[in-house]
């Protein structure tokens, strides 16, 4: 497989760095004290044409792949977002993008499209329930058949910048469970308004991702109409599929990219703190062979995350490439950044530094949009042949 870089793609990570460092730290720690949204990098992300590339270019997009996406955003992630850039566009050009472009309608296409990738629109999507959490076949919100729509019921919660969003993709129940074969039927999605009668969230306070809120979502009697529906009526869980595992993607670069800012911001310091006489503390052994572990780590979760990127625009197969990239990208991050910490000693834990924040966002993805448990019972289930434990 060859990962080697066009002037095209070289360009496009120039282009993604340029904007990276120009909404740098110190913007990032704003926003995160204001518990803002960042509209003005994320604006300037979509100027500079970086949103769209994996979307069709009849719809403002540059029609090429989850490998380019990746690349793009590890660079922006790296100059001073960190992890939570990656949720920009887990929440737009994979929840909207992904979603819309491979199973909305011609008219939803020509409608929300060309405003995702001018940054005109921003999305989100219900699927997390309080009462299935990972188990996302357990889910209880219902979509019940209304004349020639449907009417929803239910809760989710742990969704993604509801308030900055105007479309929401809601995976609901079409059928009952004693209705289907299989589990896995029965299940729909649509996109619908944020802003609708009987549509209600609360935010949710929280440790860290203050850029973006997380809330719980209320549906109460909200009316669907018949073209908000998103692929098949009743069979939409196995094309959800490709919205998750592309969600994994540009998640798992996100971490590449604040594992590589931490260690840079450590790498720095060391070069220039020193204790024991004239001796930069980066000298030390001790110092410099964690930072270069973690650097190591890295690495093999942004190649991991790169093969699962090709196979997912060759058409192949990439599940299990997509969720070995997220369980090392999430620990590899970690792991630069506590080493990152470490280096910097007591400064380390001042939020001058910025390590802080880096940490307090990275750490939500050992568990978001997945589990690493869930990502092992994947890999112990479909590629070790074991038997399914839950």
């Amino acid at each position: 497989m060859d990962f080697s870089l066009n002037e095209e793609q070289k360009m496009m990570i120039e282009t993604a760095r340029k904007v990276g460092e120009e909404f740098g730290l110190e913007y990032w720690a704003e926003q995160d004290r204001n518990k803002a949204f960042p509209k003005e990098c994320w604006q300037a992300i979509c100027e500079a044409g970086l949103v769209g590339a994996a979307l069709p270019e009849e719809f403002g997009g540059s029609g090429l792949g989850m490998f380019e996406l990746a690349l793009i955003i590890e660079e922006l992630a790296a100059g001073g977002g960190g992890a939570t850039l990656g949720q920009l566009f887990m929440i737009n050009p994979i929840f909207g993008g992904v979603s819309l472009s491979k199973f909305g309608n011609a008219a939803m296409k020509a409608e929300l499209l060309p405003r995702l990738v001018a940054g005109d629109l921003n999305f989100c999507m219900a699927l997390t329930e309080p009462d299935a959490g990972t188990n996302s076949l357990a889910l209880k919100t219902m979509a019940t058949a209304d004349g020639d729509g449907w009417r929803l019921n239910g809760q989710k919660i742990w969704i993604t910048a509801v308030d900055s969003a105007e479309k929401m993709l809601v995976i609901a129940r079409t059928q009952k469970p004693e209705e289907v074969a299989r589990p896995i039927q029965g299940i729909s999605m649509f996109m619908i308004d944020v802003k609708r009668a009987g549509l209600s969230f609360t935010p949710i306070d929280k440790m860290g991702t203050h850029t973006l809120s997380s809330c719980s979502v209320f549906f109460d009697n909200v009316r669907i109409e018949p073209h908000e529906l998103i692929g098949t009526l009743h069979n939409g869980f196995k094309e959800l599929l490709d919205v998750l595992n592309t969600e994994r993607i540009v998640t798992t670069a996100g971490m590449v990219g604040a594992g590589r800012l931490a260690t840079r911001l450590a790498v720095d310091y060391a070069k220039e703190r020193k204790i024991f006489g004239k001796t930069p503390i980066g000298a030390y052994q001790g110092l410099q062979f964690p930072l270069a572990q973690s650097h190591a780590e890295l690495e093999c979760a942004r190649l991991m995350n790169l093969k699962a990127a090709t196979q997912c625009d060759l058409g192949q197969p990439y599940g299990t490439e997509a969720n070995m990239a997220k369980l090392i990208g999430s620990q590899a991050a970690l792991h630069a950044i506590e080493r990152s910490a470490q280096t910097m000693g007591g400064m380390g834990y001042s939020k001058e530094y910025h390590v802080e924040r880096l940490w307090r966002d990275a750490r939500l993805f050992k568990v978001a949009p997945i589990s690493e448990e869930m990502i092992l019972n994947y890999i112990a289930i479909h590629d070790l042949g074991l038997p399914k434990s839950y």
